[in-house]
């Protein structure tokens, strides 16, 4: 009998049943977030902060579509990944304003995990380009992107791609705003009859700085365009 036989035993030799393992939360505090309407605008990014029996608190790290005084409290779907179980994670709640940018989260439940990242993602269809480094085709080749999240983007060019290779993405999103560029990984090739292929990445390397720049810049591209469509 080993030493750690001795310890599980109880009075009658019988085992002392092992202590449950208590299961990691689905949410956790500082959780980066993204908020949107419930129909799927995005209005802030942020970090979920101390959530318990339904409520948290939202540290805003972006520009945000709603006023910091708004007046009723707004439905919101909330968004995030967590890292340690390396999943997504959707929730849904309530946010009214508190002061200097951070959101008071009433009614906060998960509705949902799944296996993706869960990042906004923006619609596009504009000029890009990629570069490709080393063998055949090297060099600089035009692109279009169609769409871009903070996770990744999807893009289509007659230059053939494969699975896992990996380039460099540069794309304005807006004039005003300086060129991006982003180390790319495809992940997944859509072919469609008669259409270039479409490629589906994932950024690699970013920093958070990184993130919150490529965030800001989608949040800036989407309240343009939702200002020009009125």
């Amino acid at each position: 009998m080993g030493i750690f036989d001795v310890f599980r035993k109880k009075n009658g030799g019988e085992p002392v049943p092992a202590a449950p393992v208590e299961e990691e939360p689905e949410i956790y505090s500082g959780m980066r977030v993204e908020v949107t309407t419930r129909d799927g605008r995005l209005l802030f990014t942020a970090r979920l902060v101390n959530p318990s029996d339904g409520v948290a608190e939202l540290y805003q790290f972006s520009e945000s579509a709603l006023p910091l005084d708004a007046a009723e409290p707004v439905p919101v779907c909330i968004r995030g990944y967590n890292d340690r179980r390396r999943r997504a994670v959707y929730m849904e709640g309530t946010i009214s304003p508190k002061p200097k940018h951070v959101w008071q989260v009433s009614e906060l439940k998960v509705i949902r995990t799944g296996n993706d990242r869960a990042f906004f993602r923006l619609d596009t269809d504009i000029e890009a380009s990629i570069t490709i480094f080393g063998g055949f085709g090297a060099g600089d080749k035009p692109c279009r992107m169609l769409n871009i999240s903070v996770g990744g983007a999807c893009i289509t060019t007659e230059h053939p791609l494969r699975e896992g290779d990996k380039f460099l993405l540069k794309v304005r999103l807006l004039e005003d705003r300086d060129t991006s560029v982003m180390y790319c990984q495809v992940l997944r090739i859509i072919e469609k009859d008669g259409c270039p292929p479409q490629y589906g990445c994932r950024f690699l390397e970013l920093t958070e700085s990184d993130q919150d720049r490529i965030t800001q810049n989608i949040f800036a591209a989407q309240l343009k365009e939702r200002n020009g469509s009125h």
